[in-house]
């Protein structure tokens, strides 16, 4: 009887120790389920109150940067992989901000700074993210000091924690710091294209009421991202076929050129420019018929992306899909279902 107790408690013992190995094995899944590609392990746990985590930040003398992110985004690949692979950057973001990784289409709580409680999907399409990566940097008292819709390759990348870290948005626009403190090597000069409406540009939209959807594009002459557009992008039989259905307009950011805007402002590209906060080059700001804004791009994208973004406005399917991100994915199946090839990267 003895023995039998004794083989017992063995037993149960063996018992607890594999369920506590399987709950511990469900965890460390659940845990690596909730973010949507390999974390650094540096990026922090927390229960996903901004409240606390703003506090805690500035309390060890750091901010607060959350990172959106989503399962098969090759943005989100490149910002871990290339950005989070280089040690001056993996240095500078652990000394100066605390990260804490969102997943777009996650179902954990998140507590906003205000106190609204809701799930990360949720969360996520409160605050607008049609791109991922999307990064808000918060300050001490829990602000949005600056937020990065989408990819920033690293020379870049570098300028926005440095924008952040030293707090110069109480001092400059971040579109005037990136233009001084992100140089890169470039062809020095603005492409032209065919579909460029001619200056000078008239952009007011009540006199055309039947007009087509209207694409801004904002560069600079020294922009390597921009030369790509030209050689890669705007080369794309998709992109090409799709940029017919609008009406192109291209402004040189930081520019003296005059224009009337979609809603009848005479300005230059300049103040145009920082009235709509653009900051990324290039940028493509687009809208509707009536002069309204309904979507632009202001990061890294490559040609599918692209062409899906111009898609997504001349269709009109902003209007009835508001998450791009769930867009995307439509189009992709679509594509993929006709025979066609979807080449994300």
């Amino acid at each position: 009887m003895k023995s039998n107790r004794c083989f017992s408690w063995r037993g149960s013992r063996a018992l607890v120790a594999a369920l506590s190995l399987v709950a511990s094995l469900l965890v460390d899944t659940a845990s690596a389920a909730t973010h949507a590609i390999d974390i650094p392990p540096w990026f922090r746990e927390t229960f996903l109150d901004f409240r606390e985590d703003v506090r805690e930040a500035a309390k060890a003398g750091r901010r607060l940067m959350v990172y959106f992110g989503q399962d098969g985004c090759p943005y989100c690949r490149e910002l871990m992989r290339v950005n989070f692979s280089q040690k001056d950057i993996v240095e500078k973001t652990r000394r100066h901000f605390h990260a804490v990784a969102v997943n777009i289409w996650g179902d954990r709580e998140v507590t906003w700074t205000d106190g609204a409680t809701m799930s990360e999907k949720a969360f996520a399409a409160r605050l607008k993210v049609q791109f991922t990566p999307t990064l808000l940097f918060f300050d001490e008292k829990g602000a949005i000091a600056l937020r990065l819709n989408g990819y920033y390759p690293p020379h870049r990348f570098h300028a926005a924690l440095d924008y952040v870290a030293g707090k110069q948005e109480r001092k400059i626009s971040f579109a005037d710091y990136l233009a001084r403190h992100a140089r890169e090597p470039a062809s020095g000069r603005l492409h032209d294209q065919p579909f460029f409406a001619k200056p000078p540009l008239d952009l007011d939209r009540s006199r055309r009421p039947a007009a087509r959807p209207l694409a801004v594009l904002f560069e600079q002459q020294q922009c390597a991202a921009c030369d790509e557009l030209h050689q890669k992008g705007f080369a794309e039989p998709a992109v090409r076929a799709l940029i017919g259905k609008f009406d192109v307009a291209r402004l040189e950011l930081f520019g003296p050129e005059r224009l009337v805007t979609p809603q009848g402002k005479a300005t230059t590209a300049v103040r145009w420019g920082r009235e709509l906060k653009v900051a990324y080059t290039p940028t493509v700001v687009f809208f509707d018929a009536g002069g309204r804004e309904v979507f632009r791009i202001e990061a890294y994208l490559k040609p599918f992306h692209l062409a899906s973004s111009l898609d997504y406005v001349a269709s009109g399917a902003y209007r009835d899909q508001p998450s791009f991100q769930r867009y995307i994915q439509a189009r992709a199946e679509k594509i993929r279902a006709a025979g066609g090839r979807v080449d994300l990267w």
